[in-house]
């Protein structure tokens, strides 16, 4: 089965950066766009960025300027670099991933999330 797993949070002063990376693992045949979401306590978890095959990406506008999303599809792997990080910043981040495993099968898969915390 596929699997998603971010890396890459943790704990970081307002104005630090972090790169997060995702990793898919399992039977793939081709993964399409790969996305990036976050919930803070008491939100609704929202879209950060996106990137399609193609390397086409999407920001919020929360992020724009701030964020770079980037993909290795050699490595099943996509990155989001964030730089300038504002204690507004801080959530789970949440990886997911449309995925083909077999010709006949697209999904999409979901990460476990990884905590990102922007100190004052």
């Amino acid at each position: 089965q596929v699997r998603l797993v971010e890396s890459g949070g943790g704990l970081v002063q307002a104005g630090g950066s972090l790169r997060l990376s995702c990793v898919a693992s399992g039977f793939i045949v081709t993964i399409y766009r790969m996305g990036w979401y976050r919930q803070a306590p008491g939100k609704q978890r929202e879209l950060v960025a996106d990137i399609t095959r193609g390397t086409k990406t999407n920001y919020a506008d929360s992020v724009k300027g701030r964020f770079t999303a980037s993909r290795d599809n050699a490595k099943n792997t996509v990155y989001l670099q964030m730089n300038s990080l504002k204690p507004e910043d801080t959530a789970v981040y949440y990886c997911n991933a449309d995925i083909a495993m077999t010709i006949e099968r697209r999904d999409v898969y979901w990460g476990q999330g990884t905590q990102v915390t922007v100190s004052s």
